[in-house]
């Protein structure tokens, strides 16, 4: 009977744990620090990636584009190969708006999966509430949408954010091939729905 509550009461604290500690980073003394993405942060730049959208058995490819406009304020467009748009987005801190859609991708389910994940793509500033080491990896807490989000930091930058529910993966988004400060893939891939995103840097 011992074992069982001892057992009972671990499975417990194992289950409260966030995310980072239950993947064995220790809390840091840096409890409130700015978590920085500078993938889209440069103004007088145009990030083009040729991407690949795959959503449950619907695939589209084509061309992004995201500018930064302003400061908070992006521009996402993402059209075809031969120009025709698929869906034009702006961002400005926390507003979103939708200035063109496919009118079969104009569900709000779609629109809701799509703004929050290219807001955590191209949000360059937020604070962190807490932040978490392991080894050379340092990692931040914060929210984007109300949304826990974790950022990973090693030497060469930025290299993942997972959204977490729960303690569990909900969405990744992998920054691949970094070199000064510019991600020439990135991945974003939902573990809880059949959506992937791919872009490669042209």
């Amino acid at each position: 009977m011992r074992y069982l509550l001892s057992s009972i009461c671990l499975l417990v604290m194992v289950s409260c744990a966030s995310y980072p500690k239950k993947n064995g980073f220790a809390e840091s003394n840096i409890s409130v620090s700015q978590v920085y993405n500078p993938y889209f942060s440069n103004a007088t730049k145009d990030y083009v990636y040729k991407a690949d959208l795959q959503f449950y058995k619907k695939k589209l490819s084509g061309i992004i584009i995201i500018k930064k406009i302003a400061d908070k304020e992006h521009r996402l467009v993402f059209t075809t190969e031969m120009g025709n748009k698929i869906l034009d987005f702006s961002f400005y801190k926390n507003d979103f708006k939708v200035n063109h859609i496919l009118e079969d991708m104009n569900k709000k389910i779609i629109l809701n999966v799509l703004e929050r994940d290219f807001t955590t793509l191209v949000k360059e500033f937020n604070v962190s509430t807490q932040t978490y080491t392991k080894e050379h990896i340092q990692v931040k807490e914060a929210e984007v949408l109300n949304k826990n989000h974790f950022y990973f930091y090693e030497n060469i930058g930025l290299t993942k954010i997972i959204r977490e529910d729960k303690g569990k993966e909900k969405v990744v988004y992998h920054f691949l091939n970094i070199e000064d400060a510019a991600a020439k893939r990135i991945l974003i891939e939902h573990k809880n729905i059949k959506l992937k995103i791919q872009l490669k840097r042209i």
